[in-house]
């Protein structure tokens, strides 16, 4: 299981860099159905002029129209930094079964460092997350973009 999470976090990361190049918040997603890609996102609110066109967001809409339907239960979506409240709470919505993530964000992470909306008992539906899968590399991108930003 170690060598498949490894395998699509590589995935996300390779996102993460299309945003880099665009001089986007280095952050990118992949959505898993079987052993497949459904969805993939890169950071694009820059690009887009779109406040809500977060990685995570992207690559569901994306799932969805790939795989016909709303709720994506059976569904792995790896990101590279921990999902934001908004996106969590999409993530929910959608009804993802899990959530793979390779960097904690303490100033806004919504899925176990600040907030925890992905596994709330207040939720109509729970998330299950493992983190940490790819956090050199997605913690690396992220000081190379705010390197740049200096």
């Amino acid at each position: 299981m170690q060598g498949e999470h490894q395998k699509f976090m590589a995935l996300a990361l390779a996102e993460a860099r299309q945003a880099l190049a665009l001089g986007e918040v280095p952050v990118g997603c992949v959505v898993i159905k079987d052993g497949l890609v459904a969805g993939r996102g890169h950071n694009r609110r820059e690009t887009d002029g779109d406040p809500v066109a977060h990685a995570e967001i992207l690559a569901i809409r994306e799932a969805a129209r790939n795989l016909n339907r709303w709720r994506l239960t059976g569904t792995t979506l790896y990101v590279t930094v921990e999902p934001c409240p908004m996106c969590a709470g999409a993530i929910v919505l959608a009804r993802i079964s899990r959530v793979v993530f390779g960097v904690m964000d303490p100033k806004g992470g919504a899925g176990g460092s600040c907030f925890n909306l992905l596994e709330s008992p207040w939720t109509n539906h729970r998330v299950a997350v493992l983190s940490g899968i790819g956090e050199t590399a997605a913690r690396e991108l992220m000081q190379e973009f705010f390197q740049r930003m200096r």
